[in-house]
């Protein structure tokens, strides 16, 4: 087993995060848990990069950024062809905070999802 690191999202609304995630970065979905009460956890993969998404649960001290007023984690997606897949978050629904541009020996951009998570989108040039 090799180890690794994914972070997870909390987010109010996972089911529509999911859907989210699949339409703006083509995400598809490993594993999903949906409770009774509709809760959702995932675990999500975007071209070989792997993180999860949780519903927010106050009682275990898990807040979304729409909780929280804003995010504590910034996700950098490193793609191949980061101006396709930054236009595709946008097109789903995510805020453009900054377009791909060149800075500091990398094409980079950066979005807020509906969710409130930052995801600097690029590859180093």
């Amino acid at each position: 087993m090799q180890t690794s690191l994914s972070p997870m999202l909390s987010v109010r609304n996972g089911a529509a995060a999911i859907e989210f995630y699949k339409s703006a970065f083509a995400a598809e979905v490993l594993f999903r848990i949906d409770d009774d009460a509709g809760s959702v956890v995932a675990q999500l993969h975007i071209q070989g990069a792997s993180f999860w998404i949780a519903d927010e649960s106050p009682e275990h001290a898990n807040y979304s950024p729409e909780t929280l007023g804003g995010s504590t984690i910034r996700i950098i997606l490193v793609v191949s062809e980061p101006e396709k897949i930054f236009d595709a978050a946008v097109a789903a629904g995510a805020s453009v905070i900054y377009s791909v541009q060149e800075q500091n020996g990398w094409s980079i951009g950066r979005v807020c999802d509906p969710y409130g998570h930052h995801w600097e989108i690029g590859k180093p040039l």
